[in-house]
């Protein structure tokens, strides 16, 4: 059990500071491409970016669910709980964030879909962030 928990706090780390960099730093930074290099940078940038979320991820909502399952010792509202703040996560991924990238990968430069992509961005931060928290909270405990 302490096993499995510290497997999920490491990945919610992970991503927590990389999706804190990606709000306050990169996606802020996009407004900042020259409209001529956009197509090509976002391009790149999702490329690259895949490599460095997408295992996290999927290993996170692997071990989120192996911890809801075989968590017995944690309280149901820690069990539950954590499970649901990286369904949320997955789902402001997909239903806010990428139309948001799509958008700007079809159209291009577009201020008003970079700003989209940085306030709708947050519901994931802060997902992130809770779970880590909590996680954390719970190693304390045990």
């Amino acid at each position: 059990m302490n096993h499995l928990l510290l497997l999920n706090f490491g990945l919610s780390a992970y991503l927590t500071g990389l999706i804190w960099t990606v709000q306050l730093v990169h996606y802020p930074g996009f407004a900042r491409v020259e409209p001529a290099q956009f197509a090509q940078f976002h391009r790149e940038h999702s490329t690259r970016m895949s490599w460095v979320v997408m295992a996290p991820m999927l290993l996170e909502l692997g071990a989120a669910g192996w911890l809801a399952w075989q968590g017995a010792a944690l309280s149901p509202a820690a069990r539950w709980g954590q499970l649901a703040l990286v369904l949320l996560a997955w789902a402001s991924t997909f239903l806010l964030s990428v139309p948001f990238h799509n958008r700007l990968g079809r159209d291009g430069y577009n201020y008003i879909s970079i700003d989209g992509l940085v306030r709708t961005n947050w519901p994931r931060t802060l997902a992130w962030t809770a779970r880590a928290g909590l996680l954390g909270w719970l190693l304390w405990e045990i």
